[in-house]
């Protein structure tokens, strides 16, 4: 119940209003607090004092998106935008801008050289005194005065208030009474907003705009319109005052209908704005469900079902709905709020921080497109996590596509509540279920729905990117060229950890242990871990990818498919079109990298011998990598540390990833105890940034000196399996520029000579750069260690005797032997995807040949050239094991495909 005294305090602020507005008109006092421009009487004063302490009793607005950025010596006037006439709207925002330092609201604004006299600073766009004519009278009058004086400068400021977030409901009887706006005089429903809603009361002011380019792009958007010039009311009309009545009236209904014109325009502003933050209305999930299956598409899958499988419709229309209400959401803003003030305490006790980059870009294009968000996935954490965010920067939260392994008692609903809508990891082969899937998803995108999905498909246990799985993006695209109700981007979005809750299971599951299965008790196991330190989480949105550039690209005409088909085949174009942005979208998350404390260090660190370096010399490589990075950007978007070296080394030592031992020659910087293999995680994070400094150094320091054009050799034939594995995004036909600016980058730092005549040196053996030439060059070792073991299993076992999966599967098995043995421990010889990765790309690149029949794979003398060129990179003893654990004999050989494909059908059998 709202108490007495309250609503007593309105009613009385009803009253003081009404009078303060006549008395504000009769004086001119300025007062000296703010611009010239601005005045208030003291009648006003103690209005805005009283009013506003009264409604601070019950709301606690929340800022959403960012300020406005004024200048403070412009003497622009400025006016605010809202859509609704409302006396507590009026005191809310008048609040907000005293308590950010913005030009006020609820004071007079005079300008008399203007004809400016105004006693607030809010323009509403619905006005009760508008009555007929529909236009709000305060911007009437603003237009009119811009009109004669040219030299006059007046800003508007659009500005969103949500009493509440929750997003209306289609058909639902409280949607009156739960409105955010709420019109003079209905004091129930004012009480309701203030009373149940005052909490969670958002304010989101928007970009501003001059009043004056609006009247112009107003006046040339009703030109072309029409075809003909509007009557534009010149200075001369208004100033000399006709002595025509007729022309007078004219003019007059001209000014009318042009600021009818601009305040639809700013009406629609504000509607687009708010639905950015609310979401689409919603319909109940039985109603949804019952669309889905009612649909033209559903209805005709549903038909061919029943065919195929002698079974009547409605048995087909049964089992449809099934799928339906496995995977739909039932989005309950009550859960969200739930959420929002869980994750709240929970990021403050987990993280020291949520760092988030270019978030900009995604607010300007939410109005007008269909927004995919296309993040990478390190974690579970991923899902709450970048919802979270989007969430408090005002925006709607996206649908989530989830794996129904999730979907377990107590947290499955709380997902699905939460925005979830869950997916089955395998239906391929269930036409009726991918027709289910397919309709929801266009269901969303029709409704502009924000949508996200992992295009990974799983979690990357090696902190590389996955190769993409198509299947989402394939319907996203089938989607919109079924029917496009606003243009479809795609947001890649990097996640960056400096502690991740699920490290020690990722290497676990890397070296064979069984995957464990979600459930509740595996959530409590992770919440024990909530009292140690997990430094900060950056999150990083990467530059936006417009599915309209491909299909002009690809030649895909737009609603090129039925709009009642879920079963229509992509074209050929469409097809490659997905491929193509699926590779986009993984080069962009790359370039969004962020060059956290944590991944310089483990790079770092992992380079050199025994993981451990002297903590000069750490320093001095920690600020190397930093210099290299900075002069030379991988991209635009790559954003790295402000932290410098010493304080890089402190941060590690407080999460516990490394330690000081004190030595009187000079303390030592190492790993710690068993953080070395979670360590090469986070270095993958950022491996590509690095990759081909990381090449380039190698084939330097390895060989003493070598002919540059030896070097473009070995980098051009290579480029492309580290292009696969890493996701570069540099070009083929523009590597050479990118080695000549990699190259001056390494020689500015000292780190390779320049000795004229095509060759290129190491510097003396004896020298500081020297040592740190050797550390950058070791990153790209484990890389062409793998790809110099396939090429030696290819070429022992020859040409036509291995499928394609027998050899990923044996590379995988020798790379676990390799690892275990010689190499550390370290997990990335245990990355089956990194194996399937470069025989794909021996594929594409037309090195191997795949036998349709037989699937067996079958190759050339170039197998060999490519391994040749191992022996500039790696050192023989490496060479000589990788020879000596790839020859395998026809009789280990058939043993091992045997263990093999046995587990494979166990590990199905368990996930059926």
């Amino acid at each position: 119940m709202i108490p007495n005294l309250l609503k007593n305090k309105l009613q009385k602020k009803r009253k003081l209003k009404t009078s303060v507005i006549s008395d504000a008109k009769k004086t001119t006092t300025t007062n000296p607090s703010v611009p010239p421009s601005y005045s208030s009487t003291p009648i006003n004063q103690l209005y805005r004092k009283v009013s506003g302490q009264t409604l601070n009793v019950a709301v606690k607005a929340k800022l959403l998106g960012e300020l406005p950025v004024l200048d403070a010596e412009d003497q622009t006037l400025t006016f605010y935008v809202l859509q609704d006439y409302s006396r507590s709207n009026s005191i809310l925002i008048d609040l907000q801008t005293q308590e950010y330092q913005l030009p006020p609201a609820l004071v007079s604004v005079k300008d008399s050289p203007h004809d400016i006299d105004e006693n607030a600073a809010i323009i509403f766009l619905h006005h009760p005194r508008a009555k007929e004519r529909k236009v709000s009278p305060r911007l009437s009058r603003l237009v009119a005065a811009s009109l004669q004086h040219p030299n006059l400068k007046i800003r508007l400021i659009p500005v969103s208030i949500l009493w509440g977030r929750a997003p209306e409901k289609e058909d639902s009887l409280l949607k009156l009474l739960m409105s955010d706006n709420w019109e003079d005089p209905s004091i129930t429903k004012q009480l309701f907003n203030i009373g149940v809603m005052g909490r969670d009361t958002f304010v989101q002011f928007h970009t501003p705009q001059d009043l004056r380019t609006l009247i112009d792009e107003t006046l040339n958007a009703d030109k072309n319109d029409d075809g003909d010039n509007v009557e534009r009311p010149a200075t001369a009309d208004i100033s000399h005052s006709s002595t025509s009545s007729h022309a007078l009236v004219a003019t007059k209904d001209a000014n009318r209908e042009l600021v009818r014109a601009m305040q639809q325009q700013l009406n629609t502003y504000l509607d687009k704005q708010r639905t950015t933050m609310l979401g689409p209305d919603l319909s109940d999930r039985r109603n949804l469900v019952d669309k889905l299956i009612y649909s033209p598409a559903i209805k005709h899958a549903t038909e061919i079902e029943a065919q195929e499988k002698g079974i009547s419709v409605r048995e087909a229309r049964n089992l449809a709905r099934g799928y339906a209400n496995e995977m739909v959401n039932d989005y309950s803003h009550a859960i969200i709020r739930v959420f929002d003030r869980f994750l709240t305490w929970l990021w403050t006790q987990l993280y020291d921080g949520v760092d988030v980059h270019h978030f900009e870009r995604v607010r300007e294009l939410a109005t007008d497109h269909e927004i995919i968000y296309v993040p990478c996935h390190r974690s579970h954490i991923d899902y709450m996590l970048l919802s979270y965010v989007i969430y408090k920067r005002g925006l709607s939260i996206p649908y989530v596509a989830a794996g129904d392994n999730l979907d377990v008692p107590v947290l499955g609903p709380l997902l699905r509540g939460a925005v979830a809508f869950f997916i089955r990891r395998s239906f391929r082969g269930n036409a009726l279920y991918t027709a289910v899937l397919r309709e929801y998803m266009h269901t969303l995108i029709t409704r502009n729905t924000p949508i996200e999905y992992f295009i990974e498909g799983g979690r990357s246990r090696s902190g590389r990117l996955l190769p993409p799985k198509m299947g989402m993006l394939a319907m996203t695209v089938h989607s919109q060229l079924r029917q496009s109700n606003k243009p479809v981007v795609f947001i890649p979005t990097y996640i960056g950890y400096e502690r991740i809750m699920e490290g020690g299971t990722y290497i676990g599951e890397l070296k064979g242990k069984p995957k464990e299965s979600e459930s509740l008790l595996g959530l409590l196991k992770v919440g024990r871990k909530i009292e140690r330190i997990f430094g900060n989480v950056h999150l990083s949105f990467g530059t936006p990818l417009h599915l309209s550039d491909f299909m002009t690209k690809f030649d895909v005409p737009a609603d090129s498919l039925p709009a009642d088909r879920t079963d229509t085949p992509l074209g050929a174009n469409a097809t490659a079109m997905v491929d193509n942005i699926g590779v986009k979208i993984m080069q962009h998350i790359n370039k969004a990298a962020v060059i956290n404390p944590v991944s310089l260090l483990s790079l770092v660190l992992l380079s050199a011998p025994k993981a451990a370096l002297d903590e000069d010399i750490c320093r001095e490589q920690i600020a190397l990598y930093q210099g290299i990075a900075r002069n030379m950007p991988y991209s635009d978007d790559t954003v790295i540390t402000k932290m410098n070296p010493q304080q890089i080394i402190n941060y590690g030592i407080k999460l516990k990833l490394i330690e000081r031992t004190p030595h009187i020659l000079g303390d030592i910087i190492q790993v710690a105890g068993k953080q070395e293999a979670l360590l090469s995680y986070f270095r993958n994070n950022i491996l590509h940034v690095f990759i081909l400094l990381s090449f380039i150094a190698a084939l330097i320091a390895r060989n003493g000196r070598i002919k540059r054009s030896r070097l473009d050799e070995i980098v051009t034939q290579m480029y492309p399996f580290l292009q696969s594995e890493l996701f570069l995004y540099y070009p083929a036909h523009g590597l050479m520029a990118v080695l000549d600016q990699k190259i001056d980058n390494l020689i500015a730092h000292d780190l390779i000579v320049d000795l004229g005549d095509g060759v290129l040196s190491a510097p003396d053996a004896n020298s500081n750069s020297y040592q740190q030439l050797q550390v950058l060059a070791t990153p790209v070792e484990q890389s062409l260690e793998r790809y110099f073991m396939t090429l030696a299993l290819l070429a022992q076992q020859g040409s036509g005797n291995l499928t394609e999966d027998e050899v990923v599967d044996l590379c995988h098995l020798l790379g676990q032997r390799l690892s275990v043995l010689y190499a550390d421990d370290i997990p990335d010889f245990f990355d089956r995807s990194l194996f399937t990765s470069f025989v794909n790309a021996l594929i594409r690149l037309d090195y191997l040949k795949k036998d349709q029949d037989t699937g067996e794979l079958s190759f050339d003398q170039r197998i060999n050239d490519i391994a040749r060129h191992a022996k500039y990179v790696l050192n023989p003893d490496m060479m000589q094991t990788l020879q000596q654990v790839a020859s395998l004999d026809e009789k280990e050989i058939a043993h091992a495909i045997t263990e093999i494909s046995n587990k494979k059908q166990r590990k199905f059998g368990r996930k059926r």
